[in-house]
């Protein structure tokens, strides 16, 4: 088990970096883990990533890459509704990676 210090509270990951306990998560804590992610966030990373956690909370769960778009597009315009704005926001893995940064559950299928 890992642990992140944020605001000198010790936060616990598991083995991927997710949080274990989701009640956790703030916007620092966003930040400290895009941090060990090599990612500096700013509003357009916040919008989806509050937007994602809106999801989870009507949903219960994180959402795969093809719902994750959907969302966007429902929530923040079409135009932020694409697989190709989400990786330049969230490169490698968007769900996986936004997911990490909510504060949420890995995705099911995200390897």
């Amino acid at each position: 088990m890992n642990t992140l210090k944020v605001d000198g509270r010790d936060i616990e990951l598991d083995d991927d970096g997710f949080l274990l306990d989701l009640a956790d998560w703030s916007d620092a804590v966003a930040i400290a883990l895009a941090e060990q992610e090599g990612l500096s966030l700013n509003e357009a990373h916040f919008e989806v990533i509050h937007a994602l956690r809106q999801f989870h909370a009507q949903y219960q769960l994180s959402p795969a890459m093809r719902p994750l778009v959907k969302y966007i597009g429902q929530q923040l315009g079409k135009d932020k509704g694409s697989s190709l704005y989400l990786l330049s926001l969230f490169p490698g893995s968007p769900a996986k990676l936004a997911s990490k940064l909510a504060g949420l559950p890995k995705p099911d299928n995200c390897l």
